[in-house]
């Protein structure tokens, strides 16, 4: 599929590199997830030529810019055949109502704990959803193949979590926690820039 969206490349270039029953997992921004026209067309192909098993929806903070929002999305390249290789998909949000800041608030490996063992990679068809209608909090839930293409676009870009920001801003942090959070961001996001520009001097 052609398209100027260099994401959309990329991850079409990392399918087109892998082996069959070669297995990756490619970090991909939100738009990714939702984009139409090619970005349609590009997440139904891959639905279809690809066991795309696993979406882990990362938490905003943990790059050098404030806002990035990204995903990790788990797959398996597979032989041609006719009917789709997707039969699942299971989603992790590790993003709503998590809060984590490059400095004061990093993220840590135990926080993946939850994900890894949710996983499952040595048993993948005994995992088990956290949530249900009686744990609506759960953060690890499935969904079929014939659910994601009834979604508008094969949208991708899935959550069912409150998200406790949006409704009780007596949960923000005290503005002066915020304020501090951004002046971290910013000289970590310069210290990147310095170096970088010290690198292309050489």
């Amino acid at each position: 599929m052609t398209t100027k969206n260099k994401q959309l490349n990329f991850l079409q270039h990392v399918k087109t590199m892998l082996k069959v029953n070669g297995r990756c997992a490619v970090v991909v921004p939100d738009n990714v997830l939702f984009e139409g026209g090619a970005g349609e067309t590009v997440r139904r192909n891959l639905l279809k030529q690809c066991d795309v098993h696993t979406l882990l929806r990362l938490p905003t903070g943990i790059f050098y810019a404030q806002g990035v929002k990204a995903n990790v999305l788990f797959f398996e390249n597979k032989p041609a055949q006719e009917r789709a290789w997707t039969k699942k998909l299971w989603v992790y949000d590790l993003r709503t109502n998590m809060h984590f800041t490059l400095k004061t608030n990093p993220l840590k490996r135990s926080d993946l704990d939850e994900f890894v063992k949710c996983y499952n990679p040595k048993n993948p068809n005994r995992r088990k959803a956290t949530w249900s209608e009686e744990t609506p909090e759960g953060r690890w839930r499935c969904y079929d193949y014939d659910e994601l293409m009834k979604r508008d676009k094969a949208n991708l870009d899935i959550f069912w979590l409150r998200d406790e920001s949006l409704e009780e801003s007596d949960n923000l942090p005290d503005p002066d926690v915020l304020a501090q959070e951004i002046v971290d961001d910013l000289q970590t996001a310069l210290e990147l820039f310095a170096n970088i520009a010290g690198e292309l001097k050489k």
